[in-house]
């Protein structure tokens, strides 16, 4: 070691050979603060040669801040004590402040008596950067999962929580540190909860995806045991040779109920859509009932009349009349029930349904009056395409809509067929068509055709076409309009097919 006026490589000895191949910086010093050792150490650490150093005060690498300090240390070591600083600042020669650990220790000659101290230092600067840069990262990753709407648990590969979020405290209702240590089943209702562990031990035995990289929807228990929908999304991590899970969680208990009040919104308004279009209809629709009601009055008075003067041959008449008034009664009872199943509100049902069946009863309510505008339906139904899943009163209110435009865009041309088809697409999609021989749709209404209040009449709101292409998009189809090269335009819907198996109570 540099001792002071000794040069820079100081005594030849073993010890001070030593002391000078070390890394750290090894200060020799009198009980005043004098610099009398000073290794190649001290030398790269703190920029000064050992000629430099030799005979200042130990001062020197104290910041202005810091000037009473070395007193301090040095009172303690000629007490005989070791003074240990873990994180100290230090000035070096070009002026920069480091961070150094270091250890002051008291000196004593062979007769035992005090007689300076050694200083032991290590540059620890850029240790303390990276431990400082950790915890901002750590600081800011805390901050942004503490803020996240998202709630966040970490878990070992024993389903043993680790961590959890603020948002998850909030969401839970229990704080992180009765989580912690806790298993996470302990957040999940029965049977979700037993089986959660099952499925990390057989991803790990098998790399079978459960839930791990998946997002799905569970069900989530509080500590005051309500349970509420959640969007779960787990993803894998590894750290420090283990691995962990991590899990974000989302409540969904406000999205279920905005979808909820919004499938009523929409069920109100397909329900004021079919009592508008009823509307549209009534004058039709009174002409149609009075036509039974009618005949069945007349049937009967003249049964009456006949049985004021009965006679065998005429008993045969009174019955032929009787027969016809049942019938047209039946017959005026078949569009009131048609009428009623088509206003009522009810639920959305989708069950297994006939097509063909479907269409024509929904045609037979539309084409109501049809007969005397002169109008002529026909019927192009594939037998394949038989049976769909869907509400029946829903599909057949998009029917009648788009057989009551037909009707109407077919007013003013003296060639009126509405034709009306079904087709099989594939396996899993039936295509169903109405087309009409009218004026077609002007460029500048069909490129907002399904939007709403877009309409070419002179009556009505203009959302019927745009309440149908909704219908049939929740049924899981497409509504589009085509125009006809001869003139007119062609509708079509596709709607999703019952395949085998389906509709059978899942035997």
């Amino acid at each position: 070691m540099a001792q002071a006026g000794s040069g820079p490589h100081g005594d030849p000895g073993r010890w001070a050979m030593i002391a000078q191949s070390v890394g750290d910086a090894i200060i020799g010093e009198t009980l005043d603060g004098v610099v009398t050792d000073w290794n190649s150490g001290a030398e790269s650490i703190f920029g000064y040669t050992a000629a430099e150093a030799a005979g200042r005060h130990i001062s020197f690498l104290f910041p202005e801040d810091a000037k009473s300090e070395p007193d301090t240390i040095l009172n303690r070591i000629r007490l005989g004590e070791r003074v240990e600083l873990h994180i100290a600042k230090r000035r070096r020669k070009d002026g920069r402040l480091i961070d150094v650990s270091l250890t002051d220790s008291p000196v004593y000659d062979g007769a035992g008596r005090l007689v300076g101290a050694a200083k032991v230092a290590r540059d620890v600067t850029d240790f303390m950067g990276s431990q400082a840069r950790l915890e901002a990262s750590e600081a800011r990753l805390r901050s942004v999962l503490d803020t996240v709407p998202e709630a966040m648990i970490l878990i070992d590969e024993g389903g043993v929580i680790e961590s959890f979020s603020a948002t998850a405290e909030v969401l839970f209702g229990y704080t992180a540190e009765e989580a912690i240590g806790r298993n996470v089943s302990t957040l999940m209702p029965v049977p979700h909860g037993e089986r959660h562990d099952g499925y990390i031990l057989r991803y790990l035995a098998t790399g079978e995806r459960r839930i791990i990289g998946i997002g799905r929807k569970v069900e989530g228990l509080r500590r005051n045991g309500s349970t509420f929908p959640m969007q779960l999304t787990v993803g894998e991590l590894r750290a420090g040779g283990r691995r962990y899970f991590t899990g974000f969680v989302q409540d969904l208990t406000e999205h279920d109920e905005a979808q909820r009040r919004l499938g009523q919104l929409q069920d109100e308004l397909v329900h004021m859509s079919r009592l508008t279009a009823l509307g549209e209809m009534a004058t039709t629709l009174a002409h149609e009932l009075n036509q039974p009601l009618t005949a069945t009055a007349n049937y009967l008075n003249g049964a009456r009349r006949l049985l004021a003067n009965v006679t065998p041959e005429r008993l045969d008449m009174v019955r032929e009349a009787i027969e016809q008034a049942a019938g047209q009664v039946l017959r005026g009872g078949e569009i009131i029930r048609r009428l009623r199943e088509f206003v009522a509100r009810g639920e959305t049902n989708r069950q297994p349904e006939d097509l063909q069946t479907l269409v024509q009863e929904a045609c037979a309510l539309g084409l109501v009056g049809a007969g005397e505008s002169g109008v002529e339906i026909r019927y192009n139904l594939d037998p394949k395409a038989d049976v769909v899943l869907a509400d029946r009163v829903q599909i057949q209110q998009v029917l009648l809509n788009l057989v009551r435009n037909g009707i109407e865009a077919m007013q003013d041309v003296p060639f009126k067929r509405l034709t009306v088809g079904t087709r099989r697409i594939d396996r899993a999609t039936v295509e169903v068509s109405v087309a009409d021989t009218g004026t077609g749709i002007v460029p500048e209404i069909a490129a907002k055709l399904f939007q709403p209040f877009v309409t070419s009449k002179t009556r009505g709101l203009g959302v019927g076409l745009s309440i149908s292409r909704t219908i049939v998009e929740a049924h899981g189809g497409h509504l589009w309009a085509e125009p006809v090269a001869t003139g007119g335009t062609t509708f079509r819907m596709t709607l999703v097919t019952v395949q085998d198996g389906e509709g059978d109570d899942g035997k």
